[in-house]
């Protein structure tokens, strides 16, 4: 095997199949290709190599031909180096757009500007009560955005004039650099892409098309949202370049907290305070709910911590219909201060009270 033989630029064994020399060849590709690797000489003349080792590998007669008579088998061919060297227009870079597509911004040719392009989606918060949160609210959101400037209406170009085909590419938008057995494209430097330039900018956006203005848009922030939602308006993004399309604007819903409930999806929870009297013989309380006050029945033995579920009075389910519910967590309350006939009536139930809350820990 030749010292530089194209299965050592490639790294593959004499035998190795087609697919593996495609594989290897790929991953070197990638690795040394121009666009990765600006600037740089040594890449530059790795991958031209790496090039032309695939080159002779991938076509059956190159490489049969290289198999039995070595580099000069190679040479024999039409482009080879007995003929001075294989000329850009003779060689087909089809394969390798093929093989790098998607890697280089669409492949191993560049494509101008010009393309119409989406803009940008824009996210934007607004904070809303907790109330309106369970009932939806309308609101007003002002927006900072791009837009096409007005003076010229996107043109970049001074009213009364418009833009002239750039000299440098003749308005292709792109330009061609030979280096030795390839000709890379890339955007023209002069037009950025455009294919067109602006010799008299509009005073407006100078030159941009563009430009920055506040918009306010009303939102509808729909009954049960919570912090987090995410509302989308449909094309009130960016706007697009080249006629592209505006991009979407998605707006996040920020709730205030509430004094008296917890979210918990659907469902709200609300401690409910009660009495030692009211938890252990039972009683019907009064509680809140967002729909109105409704009467809550405490069973008789309640413990502190318990939940008690009161159906569809929790807020609305954001997607479907109906309401979650409302858990009222009881909290037995203990009195700081006791007047003289509590303090009596409590001694003499301690008295009479069979209770012994401690019994199971000293059981264990």
């Amino acid at each position: 095997m030749d010292p530089r033989s194209p299965y050592e630029t490639l790294g593959v064994p004499k035998t190795a199949s087609d697919d593996e020399i495609k594989k290897a060849y790929r991953k070197l590709a990638r690795e040394y290709h121009p666009d990765r690797n600006p600037g740089d000489s040594a890449s530059e003349e790795r991958f031209k190599e790496v090039q032309s080792a695939y080159d002779t590998l991938s076509d059956p007669e190159k490489r049969r031909a290289y198999d039995t008579f070595g580099s000069a088998g190679a040479r024999g061919f039409p482009g080879g180096a007995g003929t001075g060297g294989m000329r850009f227009e003779e060689f087909d870079l089809g394969n390798l757009g093929d093989l790098l597509g998607g890697m280089f911004g669409g492949g191993a040719r560049r494509q101008g500007a010009r393309a119409p392009m989406r803009g940008d989606d824009l996210e934007t918060r607004v904070r809303i009560s907790f109330e309106d949160s369970l009932e939806g609210a309308q609101v007003r959101v002002p927006v900072e955005t791009e837009t096409v400037c007005s003076v010229c209406h996107g043109s970049g170009a001074e009213p009364g004039t418009g833009p002239v085909v750039c000299p440098e590419c003749n308005g292709r938008g792109v330009v061609s650099d030979a280096q030795g057995l390839f000709a890379f494209s890339q955007p023209c430097p002069r037009c950025q892409g455009n294919g067109a330039i602006v010799e008299k900018p509009c005073r407006n956006c100078r030159g941009s098309g563009r430009e920055r203005t506040t918009k306010r848009y009303s939102v509808k922030i729909p009954a049960g949202a919570r912090s987090g939602t995410r509302i989308r308006l449909k094309g009130k993004g960016e706007a697009g370049r080249n006629g592209g399309p505006p991009g979407d604007l998605f707006v996040v819903v920020e709730v205030e907290p509430s004094p008296l409930y917890e979210r918990r999806g659907a469902d709200l929870l609300l401690d409910v305070p009660v009495t030692y009297a009211e938890a252990a013989l039972g009683a019907s309380v009064e509680i809140p709910t967002p729909g109105g006050a409704v009467s809550l029945k405490v069973p008789a033995g309640t413990e502190s911590g318990k939940l008690l579920r009161v159906k569809g009075r929790g807020a609305p389910h954001l997607k479907g219909s109906g309401h979650g519910d409302l858990l009222a967590r009881v909290k037995v309350t203990v009195p700081k201060k006791l007047t003289k006939a509590e303090k009596e009536a409590l001694e003499g139930y301690s008295k009479v009270s069979r209770e012994n809350p401690r019994e199971r820990v000293f059981s264990t």
